[in-house]
């Protein structure tokens, strides 16, 4: 009887178990490593080389990569389309003429000009707890460093055995008066693994606003499981360019089912946010990108003044186990998230 009480005992206390976000800097070098109790949760990535700064690769609670691995750690039979759909990132195809979304490695040198640049100029804070939080602040800016507008950044890390969270809230505070032209590309992307991406059996097409053609070949194979579902009940390719506060990827990852949530905030502009959440596997909220999304029949061109900021919140739920989250226990999160 002692034994089996103390068993309930300690079953209660593993299923209570806190779990410590450490999050370190990597020595010498432009990254931010976040652990989930000493478990890979995700990497920050901020090299002076790059376009944008990115959380790659994402970890599920049961370790799987969630995230696609190309361009930096391409894996077999995943696509090679998009360049920059990396991990996660925030950015917008349109902030004063300048391409912040399309820009990558894969841009010639003699265009370049018309692309922007997000640089990290200062980590602010990293704190390690049951919340583990990075703040950094960075530079939109042009080719010549001309500075657009000024981001300050909070990442709140959680977890518990099944759920491991991601709360970004960004500050945007424009250098000079700034327009972000309503544009499709946009604005809090993530690429989501090979298996994640929908069934397709259809080589797609797709033009960005310069005119540049991407082909996406059909990916019908067993191997990919992914579906949408979103807090209007949209599901699959239906759920893109539709408004809804949170929206779903569930798929399957070798044995365990997987739940990728982004959700909205209602203090966001454009709430509840478009998703431009597409099959192959971009998986993003546009509030700003409308006339696409609504055939016309809306349209926003944000603007800020000088010195006036504006600021996001997203929450990124990655879930594993059995099955996937139900919208009752998303309803919560986002109940929770919304205070």
């Amino acid at each position: 009887m002692l034994l089996f009480f103390s068993a309930i005992f300690f079953n209660s206390l593993t299923a209570q178990q806190k779990h410590i976000i450490s999050v370190s800097r990597v020595q010498n070098k432009n990254v931010i490593n976040i652990t989930d109790n000493g478990k890979a949760f995700t990497e920050f990535l901020f090299s002076d080389s790059s376009e944008k700064p990115v959380l790659y690769p994402i970890y599920s609670p049961d370790g799987n990569i969630i995230t696609r691995g190309y361009p930096v750690n391409p894996r077999p039979g995943e696509p090679t389309d998009h360049p920059h759909h990396m991990g996660l990132w925030l950015n917008y195809e349109n902030v004063n003429g300048l391409d912040f979304w399309n820009n990558s490695f894969a841009i010639p040198e003699n265009k370049k000009n018309l692309y922007g640049w997000i640089k990290v100029n200062n980590i602010v804070k990293t704190k390690s707890a049951e919340q583990g939080i990075l703040e950094y602040n960075a530079n939109w800016q042009d080719q010549a460093k001309e500075i657009l507008l000024k981001e300050s950044t909070t990442f709140i890390f959680s977890a518990d055995d099944n759920k491991r969270i991601i709360d970004r809230v960004t500050t945007l505070t424009a250098q000079q008066d700034v327009l972000f032209k309503d544009a499709k590309d946009g604005f809090l992307g993530l690429r989501v693994a090979h298996e994640l991406e929908l069934p397709s059996k259809e080589t797609r097409q797709f033009v960005d606003d310069k005119g540049n053609i991407t082909k996406v070949a059909a990916n019908s194979n067993s191997g990919v499981t992914g579906n949408y579902l979103t807090s209007k009940g949209k599901q699959g390719d239906s759920a893109w360019a539709t408004r809804a506060s949170w929206c779903m990827l569930y798929g399957k990852l070798k044995n365990d089912s997987v739940s990728i949530v982004i959700i909205d905030h209602p203090k966001n502009p454009g709430y509840p946010t478009y998703w431009h959440a597409r099959g192959y596997g971009l998986f993003a909220a546009n509030p700003l990108g409308q006339k696409i999304f609504s055939n016309g029949k809306e349209e926003l061109h944000f603007k800020l003044r000088k010195g006036e900021s504006v600021t996001f919140r997203y929450r990124i739920v990655i879930a594993s186990g059995k099955n996937k989250l139900s919208a009752a226990e998303i309803e919560k999160l986002n109940e929770n998230f919304s205070r």
